[in-house]
């Protein structure tokens, strides 16, 4: 599952993938290792952390959170993030599993 919890805080692993011509959230991506990611994709480019500020843009939107209580832990430059979720609440972790669950379709 690509999500743990960290006290009161929610780690989120997310597979990235920039200048998609949709946003969204859901399913998950499997790596080589057998890792579990969930996906994302947004418009902006990779360039200069436009993608990662989208990201943080989006996942702050889902959960009507300040974009302050998301932090990027790792990945900046790579597909494979890391999110902190400062403060995750049960209802945040129960959402992001579900939205995991569901079938991520490339079309």
């Amino acid at each position: 599952m690509p999500l743990r919890r960290d006290g009161a805080d929610l780690l989120v692993a997310i597979r990235l993938s920039p200048k998609a011509t949709k946003v969204r959230i859901g399913g998950t991506f499997a790596d080589s290792a057998g890792q579990r990611w969930m996906q994302a994709s947004v418009t902006a480019p990779p360039d200069k952390g436009k993608a990662n500020a989208a990201l943080i843009g989006l996942i702050a939107k889902c959960f009507k959170r300040p974009r302050s209580t998301i932090l990027l832990e790792t990945g900046d430059t790579n597909r494979l993030k890391r999110l902190r979720i400062c403060g995750a609440g049960p209802d945040i972790e129960q959402f992001l599993q579900e939205i995991a669950a569901e079938e991520w379709n490339e079309k």
